[in-house]
């Protein structure tokens, strides 16, 4: 039997691949790297359709970012277009900018009176600030702030995080509603992140690249339970907390999503890459994939995307949902997790049980290369 590998990376999202990339090409170890899916990259997997269009499988994943290192780090493997996301939302049937701001104020009152809100909003926050919903409902201390925060709340959060997360909105974790701004001036952009942009050739070209290294074997179709305990040393693990220990303390909540893909002609596709619809049944966005690629042609593909229930072995866990119940029983997998250190780490949006945007995963695998893995390695060359 050949030696076995240093490392079994499970789960080839941008968390595990980035470790396998580190690993392999920062530290000379042999790597592992496996996905029960047919495909790496995890959810920001994209491919041609059949009439050749890059779409999404997963729904919309817009690369943006604050952080230089993340940034230059995934330049090694992409060049980028540069793309500014906007997103727009039906409200009573009229479409407005999201994040909600002065012109959605415009668009959605009488002129007298969004002259007045706005007056209010710039007083209480400043000019172009951009407070959470919920800094406006906790500073609505008068009569036009406590309808701006109920309005907005109610027409555009709630309904559309009842569909989203599947349970009563007051129930979710106060970070869900902390990361809904609304702009108090003109700005309708939907991330205001430094380096905004997408892979010029997609991301399933970016993460081959990222792997392409002799150091790191890549093996898809692949559940960890086909791995057998001697091909291995050491292991990070991506996937499913609770999943790792056969749900012994109980299953943790995710939720899931169905993706209806569709081809339109580019006159009946978006003004912008997304439109939300909270008050619409059963669904919740829908992105047209011409503006995220920069592709044109006669047609533009679409997906409509329907929250579900989370059924494991039916389909795909893709967000934690986040509670003061979930977070309970996500510590105690976390202290069972403690007693495997320095033989598995656990990483990632489904193994630390946090939400976790694309760049936030990148700077997890980088942090854990740096200050947990390396170290480890040293201690064993010692």
């Amino acid at each position: 039997m050949s030696r076995p590998y240093d490392w079994l990376i499970v789960g080839a999202g941008f968390t595990g691949a980035v470790v396998a990339e580190r690993l392999a090409r920062g530290l000379n170890q042999r790597v592992l790297l496996i996905d029960r899916r047919d495909h790496v990259g995890g959810n920001a997997h994209d491919r041609r359709d059949d009439a050749g269009r890059l779409i999404h499988p997963y729904g919309p994943h817009v690369f943006h970012t604050n952080s230089a290192r993340i940034f230059d780090y995934l330049s090694r493997f992409t060049a980028w277009r540069p793309y500014e996301h906007r997103v727009q939302a039906m409200i009573d049937g009229q479409a407005v900018p999201l994040p909600f701001n002065l012109q959605s104020l415009r668009l959605l009152f009488p002129p007298a009176t969004a002259a007045r809100l706005s007056r209010r909003l710039i007083a209480a926050f400043g000019a172009d600030a951009r407070p959470t919903i919920h800094d406006l409902r906790s500073a609505a201390d008068d009569a036009d702030l406590r309808f701006v925060a109920d309005y907005v709340f109610d027409k555009v959060f709630a309904a559309y995080s009842a569909k989203q997360w599947g349970v009563a909105v007051d129930d979710l974790d106060p970070s869900v509603l902390g990361r809904v701004p609304v702009v108090i001036g003109q700005d309708d952009r939907y991330f205001t992140d430094r380096f905004q942009a997408m892979p010029r050739d997609g991301y399933a070209a970016l993460f081959a690249r990222m792997l392409d290294h002799p150091n790191i074997h890549v093996s898809l179709n692949t559940p960890m339970s086909q791995v057998q305990p001697k091909a291995w040393t050491r292991m990070v693990y991506c996937g499913p907390l609770d999943d790792y220990f056969e749900s012994a303390a109980g299953a943790l909540p995710y939720r899931s999503v169905r993706f209806e893909h569709r081809a339109v002609d580019v006159k009946d596709g978006l003004p912008v890459g997304t439109v939300n619809h909270p008050q619409a049944p059963g669904f919740t966005r829908i992105t047209d994939f011409r503006h995220l690629t920069g592709e044109r042609g006669p047609t533009t593909a679409t997906v409509i995307e329907y929250p579900t229930a989370h059924r494991p072995g039916e389909n795909e866990p893709y967000y934690p949902v986040l509670s003061e119940a979930s977070h309970a029983l996500a510590d105690q997998y976390r202290a069972m997790a403690r007693s495997l250190e320095g033989q598995v780490w656990f990483a990632g949006r489904l193994a630390d049980f946090r939400y976790y945007n694309m760049d936030q995963a990148v700077g997890r695998a980088l942090s854990l290369v740096d200050k947990a893995l390396a170290p480890a390695i040293s201690r064993m060359a010692a």
